[in-house]
């Protein structure tokens, strides 16, 4: 009797010990992931311009490069916003987007950006569902463009995100009644995806399970 309690109690330790070690690797893994990632962004970003550092200053300068890149950054941007500045970038624009190979990777990767940074003006016109990947399954799509298919039916290019990387995912030609339109903003929608489900509000939940 004693010797069942004992191997009761031993199971239920080791049970216990292995939630709460995977309860830990929840809470340590993201952490440790994401500051290995800001470390290499930033050492990546502080490398480009170390070079130029060093020859002015005669030694590496540790966050220099990295600050002087996010001036530049800063500059472009103020530029940008000159109608000078306007026609410059343009001109930029046309020449890189006639480089083979190149512009596809510039094209795509721009369309990417603008759509996550300016949704409302560059491309997510919606949130919608779609079944996807299979019938019966719901996943959460952004409308990017709307069009009169053969016959006159309504159709609409749509990408499904995928989870919690939102810049890569599927495009889905799909006609009109094959989708449920939401009134979930793309913010709220993006940050369901980029959190996996886990910041979803309340309304937008409402939505999705009716």
């Amino acid at each position: 009797m004693k010797m069942r309690q004992l191997e009761i109690n031993t199971g239920e330790l080791l049970r216990k010990l292995r939630l709460q070690f995977f309860e830990g690797i929840l809470i340590v893994v993201p952490v440790v992931v994401a500051t290995l990632i800001v470390i290499w962004i930033f050492s990546t970003i502080d490398n480009i311009l170390q070079p130029i550092i060093k020859r002015i200053a005669g030694e590496a300068i540790i966050g220099a490069g990295f600050g002087l890149t996010a001036l530049l950054i800063y500059l472009a941007g103020v530029i940008a916003s000159t109608d000078t500045g306007q026609r410059i970038i343009r001109s930029g624009e046309s020449f890189l987007t006639r480089i083979p190979v190149y512009n596809l990777f510039y094209g795509g990767i721009k369309q990417v950006v603008l759509s996550f940074s300016e949704p409302r003006q560059t491309g997510f016109l919606q949130v919608v569902l779609v079944d996807f990947p299979r019938k019966g399954t719901r996943a959460i799509g952004f409308v990017t463009r709307e069009y009169e298919g053969d016959g006159g039916k309504k159709m609409l290019n749509v990408f499904v995100p995928t989870a919690p990387n939102p810049t890569s995912g599927f495009l889905e030609m799909l006609p009109e009644e094959e989708i449920t339109r939401t009134s979930i903003s793309v913010d709220d929608a993006i940050k369901m995806v980029v959190s996996a489900g886990k910041m979803t509000s309340p309304g937008a939940m409402k939505q999705i399970l009716s």
